[in-house]
Order: structure tokens, then sequence, then C-alpha cells
């Protein structure tokens, strides 16, 4: 079953990508807000959760995050990384680049070892603001399944029916490969639809476009969570680890969740 992080400040969670993971949820913890509305999304469909579409205030998630920090680190169990996830799209937040930099000062402050991420589905690159702040923190961890875009419409959703993965590769590029790619690979229909991005045709086209970007790593990983469509497969860790090898032969790491 799908569910929405009721929570600010969740976790930590032992993240199978990034290790002890302290979550920090900006979006709303009684809905869903997302510029995509992923068929795979372990928060629902966005119109299942159309609660109050109020963002969380740049002071409560400093002082939730500053006290959680303290908490965990007189406990002797400091997180590995901070992530910015949780029920939707972190980067819509107006105040998304102060709430980094808060976020930077108390990690140098409380936590000097934790790294800062942030998974975003891309579709913000264009802000000047929010490109900024993807660039200070540790892991800008950025979202691309498909180098096609009826693809992405179909698996991604994209809110914004004029979504072009070419404009999105192109804000990519801007990060000379201090970022990392993150791509979720599933077959199985939706709708009555098939949709599939393991193919042969799919992988190729997705591999130009990693070998253009050139991130620093990328991720493959495919489902491990309730869907809201019932009808996806997950793909065996071995073919994504044959994906991997091809995303490796271009001299870029992948790893494999």
């Amino acid at each position: 079953m799908t569910s929405l992080f009721d929570q600010i400040i969740f976790g930590p969670v032992h993240s199978r990508r990034l290790g002890l993971s302290l979550g920090v949820n900006l979006l709303p913890v009684d809905s869903k807000l997302c510029s995509f509305d992923c068929i795979y999304c372990e928060c629902g469909w966005n119109a299942d959760h159309a609660g109050q579409r109020r963002f969380n205030h740049r002071e409560d998630v400093r002082r939730l995050l500053g006290e959680t920090l303290r908490r965990m680190i007189a406990e002797g169990t400091p997180p590995d990384v901070i992530t910015f996830a949780g029920n939707g799209e972190p980067t819509l937040h107006p105040d998304f680049e102060a709430v980094i930099d808060d976020t930077i000062a108390l990690r140098d402050e409380l936590a000097p070892s934790a790294k800062v991420s942030v998974l975003t589905n891309a579709t913000r690159l264009a802000d000047e603001s929010v490109r900024h702040a993807l660039l200070r923190v540790d892991n800008p961890i950025l979202k691309l399944d498909s180098a096609f875009d009826t693809t992405v419409h179909r698996m991604n959703r994209p809110q914004n029916p004029a979504y072009k993965v070419r404009e999105v590769v192109e804000q990519m590029k801007r990060f000379d490969g201090r970022m990392i790619l993150q791509t979720m690979f599933l077959r199985g229909t939706c709708d009555g639809k098939p949709i599939d991005n393991t193919t042969e045709e799919e992988v190729a086209a997705w591999l130009q476009l990693v070998e253009e970007i050139r991130p620093q790593q990328v991720m493959a990983y495919s489902l491990d969570r309730d869907t809201p469509c019932r009808t996806l497969e997950k793909v065996p860790r071995e073919e994504l680890q044959r994906i991997a090898e091809r995303v490796e032969a271009l001299g870029i790491p992948c790893s494999v969740a």
C-alpha cells in the first residue's frame, strides 16, 4: 500500500543507495505535491493525496532537523546522509535554496561527516536558484527514466504537458558532471498500455544520453515498494547489472539496487 510521509523529518532509514539516511520532507505532510505523477511512486497518485497544499516552513525544517541531529549524535548514531525526498518534488519549495543553506550549516556544525543529498525529478533545473542549491549539496541525484518523451509521459506523467527530455538533458549538462543520474527500470502495463524501458531501443538511447551528460555516477534501480499502478514488474538484479556494465564501459561508475 502506498503511503505519505507524515512528518517533516523522518527516519533514519537504511537506504539501499545512500546508507543510514535521515529524511527531510519539504512538502505537505498530509498531501502530495509533485511535478510528476509517476506510475511507480511509493506516495501514490497525486489525485489521491490532494489535500492542503502548504509547504513546510523553512524555520520549522531548520529547528526540527537540528533537534533530530543533536539527538542522533547524542545517541552515537549520526546519519550517513541527510536526504531531501518526501511527498513529492522538494525543489518546488519556494525557499529551497535557503533551506539548503540552513541544512549545510547544521551539517557542518553537528554532523560534518554526513552528506547532503537531494532526490529530484529534474523538472526545476532551469530555475537558477534551484540549480545553484543543487550544485552546493554533496549528492544532487537527478532523475531521467527514458530518452524518449513518449515513455517519460507514460511512466512519469509530467504535470507540464510541454516536458521534453532534450530540454532536461541540456540543463543536466550544465552541471559539468557534478551530479548523480538516477533511473528506474521497470516493465509491465499501466491503464492497459504496455510500459518497458528495458528494451534494447530504450537502453541504447538512454546510454547515449548518459554519455552526453557524463554524470559522476549513475544509479540504476527497480521496484522495491508498493506502487499506485499494480501491474508493474520488478527488473531482476542480474539484468540491471548488465545495464550497469554498459554504463561503466563509458567510464562512468554505476551502482545497482
